[in-house]
């Protein structure tokens, strides 16, 4: 009798080794994958996903394994990504602990409010609709991380934060005997030298012409607010500016009215936004692009016709 309970007990030793060696070997997976669990999903259900998916090839494994390491009611619902070769025991534990997948959207500088509300809506692993009333301006460009089924609104929840955030901290800190009234306004001319430049170097110097325009009184002359006035920030122009273009009838016509815009016309990074309320000093007055990808700058009007001229013939090249 204590023979056979020896024998016994080996046979359990022996098989519980097996299978804690079995749980720690590579996994049979040999490409990334994605696996969602739903919630109250028993452990059966689990191992037969995670089966289907290649990342486990015995699931009676798995389920002994969960029960032995008491983690079968602790595993938790979520998207989780596998890597390959992961192991079974790798694999439970990550469940448990829920480590599930962050997803990723990145709302780019100088988009409109609309383009943004298109990106979210063409997000396939985010649901709802977007029913949050949004303005031009208000949602802060960055990367915003979400897990699936996420809702859209809790996107735009994040980034109109977030915005409001770096504009009273940015207005807060703005340099003294600005041209602007408000941290509204600060906002519109961020949105302007957004559109104006994608040269992190220059946003100060753009910002400096634009500051000097509205202390002289001057038109700001910026092509971007007669886009916005023409397309209304529904959609990309997809044309070139043409001379007409620029006697349109819109607040958004800095051709035709002095001062800024209404609104702003699009959403400025913190970088434009900081150049707004800090430009650089300079008696700069003018600028046209360079050619290069950047622009030149001119103090005087005979300066920025050279300019100019050099422009056009750089087009021609």
């Amino acid at each position: 009798m204590k023979k056979l309970f020896l024998l016994a007990l080996v046979v359990v030793f022996v098989t519980v080794y097996q299978m804690q060696k079995w749980s720690h070997e590579s996994g049979p997976l040999t490409e990334i994958v994605n696996v969602v669990i739903p919630r109250g999903a028993t452990s059966r259900t689990v191992a037969a996903r995670l089966d289907a998916a290649g990342v486990i090839n015995k699931p009676w494994l798995f389920r002994i394994m969960a029960r032995l390491n008491r983690l079968d009611k602790h595993l938790k619902a979520g998207e989780y990504q596998f890597s390959p070769m992961i192991s079974m025991q790798a694999a439970l534990d990550k469940m448990a602990r829920g480590e599930i997948f962050y997803r990723r959207i990145t709302l780019a500088e100088g988009l409109t409010t609309r383009e943004m509300i298109n990106l979210l809506n063409a997000e396939p692993m985010l649901s709802g609709e977007v029913t949050l009333a949004v303005k031009e301006g208000e949602l802060l460009p960055e990367t915003y991380t979400y897990v699936r089924g996420d809702t859209r609104n809790s996107i735009v929840m994040q980034a109109a934060k977030a915005m409001q955030k770096v504009k009273r901290e940015t207005w807060e800190k703005r340099e003294p005997g600005l041209p602007l009234k408000n941290a509204d306004e600060m906002m519109v001319l961020a949105s302007i030298i957004e559109k104006e430049t994608a040269v992190p170097a220059e946003r100060g110097l753009v910002a400096s012409v634009f500051v000097n325009r509205l202390k002289k009184g001057m038109r700001l002359q910026t092509d971007p607010t007669v886009i916005y006035a023409l397309t209304r920030g529904e959609s990309e122009l997809e044309r070139p500016l043409y001379k007409k273009d620029l006697s349109i009838d819109s607040p958004y016509n800095t051709y035709k009215n002095y001062g800024l815009p209404p609104t702003p016309i699009c959403n400025p990074g913190w970088a434009s936004i900081e150049a707004a309320v800090n430009p650089e000093l300079s008696n700069y007055l003018y600028f046209v692009a360079s050619g290069n990808g950047g622009h030149n700058f001119a103090a005087s009007l005979n300066e920025h016709n050279r300019n100019v001229k050099d422009w056009r013939r750089q087009r021609k090249k």
